[in-house]
């Protein structure tokens, strides 16, 4: 994983705790700026790669709501950050927001503590579901990459040892990038690490400024023997001609690489690539080659999602006939891994 070196650091008061005053000492040669609000920046006059990679925002959230899923988690933990190094062409965080440098919240305990008071409002024992069969689940990391936010904070860490003792709760996330830091945690089998993965050549268009597609396959194993569960996400699937060939070898690869140990423990979600115009606009000018995949108008609909956004997915038959030819090559290939959900 690359490293991340911020030029500017925006901060509101209310984030230099010491958590936050640890940060800035950790980029002295930065430009540090006050600001009044977290997601009001100044005007920034640089492109989306550029503004991921020299600027860092320190906040305090304020909203401390705990949101139901019932895909990879049962709810969506409040953000310990948000925003990536990484520019990713679809991203659904990056579509929603003219800027997003990354943001780290730096009131962790404020953040786990709206946890701890949301999952003991919860009936237990828990209802088994395809989340897990005994803890309620919270998704940590739907905002940002939370393997990056570890090499910036220690917000990480307390996260990973909150879950590792609680009792009724474990967490989970999904990443792009391999931070060997994470290794150190000792989740003791109470933190899901979800890889993302898809076909390499594909993934260097799309995936842009993350880590390889193989170094996250050959990281597997590793994590399940530094205690984590280890699960992958097949996300997103995009349609292009070949498509499947080029996933039979990503099953193939994965099935090759991961330990029988960590096979029987491993379960998958997949999504389809679902799209934005305002997104296309912006790939428009800074990575038209992965646009090129990505809009397909002829073979697309729009709809809105369920925060109100209007957002572009593949057509209703053809995403039928997508999702019967993966799951056939799926058993094929990899009927070790359960799908937990595809859609």
């Amino acid at each position: 994983m690359r490293s991340f070196h911020p030029t500017t650091i925006f901060y509101t008061p209310d984030a230099l705790n010491e958590r936050g005053r640890q940060v800035l000492q950790t980029y002295p040669e930065a430009v540090q700026q006050p600001v009044g609000q977290h997601n009001r920046l100044p005007q920034l006059d640089a492109n989306l790669y550029k503004i991921k990679s020299d600027v860092l925002v320190l906040g305090r959230l304020k909203t401390l709501v705990c949101r139901e899923s019932g895909r990879s988690a049962d709810f969506v933990s409040p953000s310990l950050a948000n925003g990536c190094f990484g520019a990713c062409a679809y991203c659904y965080v990056d579509r929603n927001k003219p800027v997003n440098p990354i943001t780290l919240f730096t009131n962790t305990e404020e953040i786990l503590g709206a946890v701890d008071k949301h999952v003991y409002k919860q009936p237990w024992p828990k209802v088994p579901n395809q989340t897990h069969e005994l803890y309620y689940t919270y998704d940590i990391g739907c905002n940002s990459d939370i393997s990056v936010d570890a090499s910036l904070t220690d917000s990480v860490e307390t996260a990973v040892a909150f879950f590792r003792d609680h009792p009724r709760a474990l967490g989970t996330f999904a990443t792009k990038f391999v931070n060997p830091q994470l290794l150190s945690y000792d989740p003791q089998g109470k933190m899901r690490i979800r890889f993302s993965l898809m076909p390499t050549r594909i993934s260097k268009l799309v995936d842009v400024r993350t880590d390889s597609i193989e170094s996250r396959l050959t990281a597997i194993n590793d994590f399940y023997e530094a205690g984590y569960q280890v699960h992958v996400n097949f996300s997103p699937v995009i349609f292009y001609e070949g498509w499947l060939d080029d996933y039979r070898e990503l099953f193939e690869r994965l099935n090759e690489v991961v330990h029988p140990a960590v096979k029987a423990q491993m379960q998958s979600e997949v999504i389809f690539l679902t799209h934005h115009e305002g997104m296309h606009q912006v790939n428009l000018s800074l990575n038209p080659k992965a646009e090129q995949l990505l809009w397909s108008p002829d073979q697309q609909e729009y709809k809105r999602s369920q925060w109100g956004g209007i957002n572009i997915r593949y057509r209703y038959e053809l995403k039928g006939q997508m999702i019967a030819a993966f799951k056939h090559l799926y058993q094929q290939v990899i009927p070790w891994c359960g799908i937990r959900y595809i859609f």
